[in-house]
């Protein structure tokens, strides 16, 4: 099965074609960051009218780097991103797919984000079996989740205020580093001291898996505010500040391998990328036994290929149909997917 799958939940406009014999065939990804930099942020609008004028071509563009039977459906279903995330932008991906399916006569299906994101690592060479825990952490989420099986998600802690990707951007922007400023701040700290600033932890002493980074990201303003400002400065509170966040997500995650006895981790989402996250929650893993995989570095951010590849997973195991409804939810639960 060839199966089209078209991201559109935020800033970025992401399509790409997964076979099932052959793997990912074909992708394209555009990012509307220089259009929201001016803007501090997302302007969802904006990101809706940049979704309508981008998708089409790039959709073009995928399909004719897939070899397909004159007469015959360039792909045989479609999937796209039905939530959650900016509506405005979810109605551009899913009318066009919907339409598309219908006009091809294939198969249609709605993706959660997150279940995309959950499931890229699966895209690299090596595959993890289950059950195991996932860490999903993006900017606007933070999930730890207990994974049963595909499709059987049980949400065990999530950010109870900002999500990690969030924190990460606000606490660059209150530092006076340019938008988007988490992958800024990231690259800042290779420069800086992380030990100079001795950072709050958020909830590491109290039970549960469940984070929170407002107070952290207020710590690090007073801290700041404090400073005389300078560029060592600057980087040594980067450093400090992933260092509290990187520690925080790793004491979480043994903290949940000890509670299910699972011995895989899958770690996904934009912030997978963070280098840092990645030495730390590897070296941890090693050394108490369990295997942590991630996706390729440009499968962290938001992309077609993940979509695809949860959308072919989906309609192999459930075989849904198109309809000419466009449902989108800009809330949507994992564990809804169980």
């Amino acid at each position: 099965m060839r199966v089209l799958g078209i991201e559109s939940s935020c800033d970025e406009t992401g399509v790409a074609v997964y076979d099932s014999k052959q793997g990912l065939m074909a992708e394209e990804l555009y990012s509307q960051v220089e259009l929201h930099a001016r803007y501090g942020g997302v302007v969802p609008e904006l990101a809706s009218r940049d979704h309508v004028r981008k998708i089409l071509p790039l959709v073009d563009k995928v399909l004719r780097a897939c070899p397909c039977v004159d007469g015959q459906p360039p792909v045989d279903a479609v999937a796209y991103t039905a939530g959650p995330g900016l509506v405005g932008a979810l109605l551009v991906g899913a009318s066009l797919a919907r339409s598309l399916a219908v006009g091809w006569g294939v198969p249609s299906i709605g993706v959660h984000h997150m279940e995309g994101h959950l499931l890229s690592p699966m895209l690299a060479n090596e595959m993890p079996g289950f059950p195991l825990i996932a860490l999903l952490v993006s900017g606007g989420h933070t999930l730890l989740v207990d994974v049963q099986a595909h499709g059987q998600y049980r949400v065990l802690g999530q950010s109870l205020d900002d999500a990690v990707g969030e924190a990460f951007d606000k606490t660059a922007k209150l530092m006076g580093l340019p938008y988007p400023g988490g992958p800024q701040l990231a690259e800042l700290a290779e420069q800086g001291d992380p030990t100079r600033f001795d950072f709050p932890r958020p909830m590491v002493k109290k039970p549960g898996l469940d984070f929170s980074f407002s107070g952290l990201k207020t710590s690090v303003l007073l801290t700041w505010q404090a400073s005389d400002q300078s560029e060592q400065v600057r980087a040594d509170i980067a450093a400090s500040f992933q260092q509290a966040v990187v520690d925080t997500l790793t004491v979480k995650v043994k903290r949940a391998l000890k509670a299910t006895g699972h011995k895989s981790v899958m770690v996904a989402g934009g912030v997978g990328a963070n280098k840092r996250l990645r030495a730390e929650l590897d070296a941890t893993c090693k050394a108490v036994g369990v295997r942590v995989f991630f996706p390729p570095t440009r499968l962290c951010t938001d992309n077609g290929a993940m979509i695809a590849y949860a959308g072919w997973l989906r309609l192999k195991r459930d075989g849904i149909g198109s309809s000419y409804d466009v449902p989108v939810k800009a809330r949507w639960s994992l564990e809804d997917l169980s």
